[in-house]
């Protein structure tokens, strides 16, 4: 009989158009060679899935990242191996998942603020920019940089294939694959 699966989690967190799901992919792609397969946790997803009104306030973020967590939760402790694709900007957030979650993972996409509003492909900062949304993080609301990320990725310099290369070192570091 085959050895169940383990699961494990790995939160990508840094601000909206920072890298998050170029690396994301990179790691699929490179979890998915090794014959990994990982359900992937993109909030923009979930969003349309998890019940809420504004689903951008600090109320409506509370009770989103919660729910993600706790679904996280449940497929890893299933044995299913868990990205979350997620801004999470307040570390609570990731803390949480964190203590919720053996064999949890955090990685930072460290790209500065300028950067990502150039990049803006869902038009996130110019709305902000504009007063149409009123809670972007890295201009209206905080954005908490994790203070001890297992993997820190620089996604306004580095290669996704390189950084996914390295979250799998961690994994594999850890014991975790």
């Amino acid at each position: 009989m085959r050895e169940p699966s383990k699961g494990f989690a790995i939160w990508i967190t840094g601000l909206p158009a920072s890298g998050k799901s170029l690396l994301t992919a990179a790691l699929v792609r490179q979890l998915s060679g090794r014959g990994v397969r990982v359900a992937v946790l993109e909030s923009d997803v979930l969003r349309k899935a998890l019940p809420s009104e504004s689903q951008y306030s600090a109320q409506d973020r509370d009770y989103f990242y919660r729910s993600t967590a706790f679904i996280g939760r449940i497929l890893t402790e299933h044995g299913v191996p868990v990205i979350f694709d997620a801004t999470a900007n307040k570390r609570a957030y990731r803390d949480q998942a964190r203590q919720e979650i053996p064999g949890f993972l955090e990685v930072y996409v460290d790209t500065p603020l300028e950067v990502c509003m150039q990049r803006d492909p869902k038009g996130i900062y110019r709305k902000g920019r504009a007063g149409e949304a009123t809670d972007v993080p890295g201009l209206q609301s905080e954005y908490e940089a994790p203070l001890n990320a297992e993997v820190v990725f620089h996604g306004d310099r580095e290669d996704a294939e390189e950084g996914a290369r390295r979250i799998v070192e961690a994994l594999e570091s850890r014991g975790m694959l």
